[in-house]
């Protein structure tokens, strides 16, 4: 017996309406939640055209074995980061012509193999043994409207097709629990010298691995509780009179604990590290992450809440590293540091759910900017004026100083006065040096020492 797939109707409508005017096939990605017992799908997204596609090919089946894999697993990459807590891409799905109606599950499945190593790439967490490794792949053809739904293990390079169950539910999340939290996070990043001829964007990933680590082993408290992972999420709520909790729209409060000392059993051993510079990421993060109600265990909870802070943190910094290298930051050789604001996050409804999706926008995005990306990544329509801003931010800013004690003490002071609990700062840090194409950051030409435990 296959996997069951739990299917918002409106997916099907979507799916139903999507017209290939012309073309030998249109794909797209499946988006929903994962559970020991079943699969959620709440969402589908065709993939945006490319714009210099060429559509002139004219025999139908070399069109098939034309599939853009780099093309649809790069909308994967920016659709993932618009996914809080607790959702994920679950497979893609595509719609094919009747003559490519035997010729689709060998393309199907390299292009799921393949959006789901380029979305792994990028994390940083991984998935658990105990985890659902099982992603879908939909063919419909457009023109008999039969539905052929199979599913593969990802673990497993080879696995073969398995069929799955696919059934419509109307009004699928409408009752879908949140939980929200603020992550205060201060992370100084040391820069080796060993390490000075990397990217700085993976130095910056390399540290944030290891704050990462700190993330995992922290303890969650639930509405101010530490809850057994095992119970029932709903455990000690009030019923109704048939039976059902009363869960419409539930909110949950959580707050993280992360160690700040090793326990006796674990030794310490101070280190000194010789660095060109130094990457530091600090402010205070909204975090938020949906899980169904149909009996949810607290440690899938935890989970969701728990990688949502992870990626939140980690798109941040890409997107700020994108958006640098883009707008290429012209040569600065009396810098020591630079100082950026990180884009903030902003939350917008799913019409008849009470799930969110999300986006990110620096200081200087009109709201309409990030209306058109709802579009273009996940073809929804949305309204200005249901944006739901996280965290509020002042416009991006860059400092640079000639002296490094001067530039620390200026900035501290400087950003003590501003509304740190709703900023995150990315201050990048490093002694006079020069600058290599398309760098981000000033490489060291004086050395400092770093002293710090483990």
């Amino acid at each position: 017996m296959g996997r069951t797939y739990i299917v918002e109707e409106a997916v099907g409508q979507y799916l139903a309406n999507i017209d290939l005017q012309g073309k030998a096939f249109v794909s797209g990605l499946l988006i929903g939640q994962c559970s020991s017992q079943k699969d959620y799908v709440i969402l589908a997204t065709r993939t945006p055209p490319k714009e210099e596609q060429n559509e002139s090919l004219k025999h139908p089946k070399d069109k098939l074995d034309n599939l853009d894999e780099e093309w649809v697993t790069e909308h994967a990459n920016q659709v993932s980061r618009m996914l809080p807590g607790g959702l994920l891409v679950l497979g893609v799905f595509i719609i094919t012509t009747l003559e490519l109606a035997n010729d689709f599950q060998n393309a199907l499945r390299r292009l799921l193999f393949a959006v789901e190593k380029s979305m792994n790439k990028k994390k940083l967490w991984s998935f658990t043994e105990e985890e659902v490794s099982e992603r879908v792949t939909l063919h419909i053809c457009s023109s008999t409207k039969k539905i052929f739904c199979r599913t593969y293990d990802i673990r497993d390079p080879k696995s073969s097709a398995r069929p799955a169950d696919w059934k419509y539910q109307n009004g699928l999340s409408t009752s879908w629990l949140s939980l929200e939290c603020t992550v205060h996070i201060n992370i100084h990043i040391p820069l080796s010298t060993t390490a000075v001829s990397y990217a700085l964007e993976k130095n910056t990933k390399n540290g944030l691995t290891h704050w990462a680590k700190q993330i995992e082993n922290g303890v969650f408290l639930i509405n101010g509780q530490v809850k057994d992972e095992d119970c029932d999420l709903l455990q000690g709520q009030k019923k109704s009179s048939r039976g059902n909790p009363q869960v419409t729209c539930q909110s949950f409060d959580v707050r993280v604990l992360t160690q700040l000392l090793l326990t006796s059993d674990h030794r310490s051993t101070a280190t000194v590290q010789i660095c060109s510079g130094s990457v530091n990421v600090k402010g205070a993060v909204k975090c938020r992450a949906y899980i169904h109600n149909s009996k949810p265990k607290v440690k899938d909870a935890v989970q969701a809440i728990k990688r949502d802070i992870l990626n939140t943190v980690a798109d941040r910094c890409e997107i700020l590293f994108e958006d640098l290298l883009l707008n290429e930051i012209p040569e600065k050789k009396d810098s020591e540091k630079e100082l950026h604001i990180l884009p903030h996050r902003v939350f917008v409804p799913i019409s008849g759910s009470t799930v969110m999706l999300c986006d990110y926008k620096f200081g200087d995005e009109a709201a309409e900017e990030i209306r058109d990306r709802f579009i273009e990544m996940l073809d929804q329509m949305i309204h200005i004026e249901d944006l739901e801003i996280a965290e509020e931010i002042n416009t991006a800013c860059m400092s640079s100083s000639m002296d490094s004690e001067a530039s620390l003490d200026f900035t501290d002071d400087e950003q003590a006065k501003q509304p740190l609990k709703t900023t995150v700062v990315l201050k990048i840090q490093q002694n006079i040096g020069l600058i290599t194409a398309f760098a981000v950051a000033v490489l060291a030409a004086g050395i400092s020492f770093h002293y710090f435990s483990d």
